[in-house]
């Protein structure tokens, strides 16, 4: 079962699953035009949800930022007081 699915090395190494792969399909791909436009819609819709999902990793880890240095102060408040 485990040489069926990929080793974690092939996931996660520089180039991600089937990486080999995607070698030899881009040089495919570069002989012929239509793949080449069709990999274009693919490549800028990718890009497009990157972009958001980077948007929204930015806005939670700023709500992350501002609510642990609220909890902190509300600690550091309650500990000064009780002294």
């Amino acid at each position: 079962m485990a040489s069926e699915a990929p080793s974690w090395a092939d996931q996660w190494g520089a180039g991600g699953i089937g990486a080999i792969g995607e070698a030899d399909n881009n040089s495919n791909t570069k002989k012929d035009g239509n793949s080449n436009k069709k990999s274009d819609k693919v490549k800028a819709s990718a890009s497009a949800g990157f972009t958001k999902a980077k948007a929204a990793a930015m806005v939670g880890a700023q709500k992350l930022k501002t609510g642990t240095s609220t909890g902190i102060k509300w600690v550091k408040n309650k500990c000064q007081k009780s002294n």
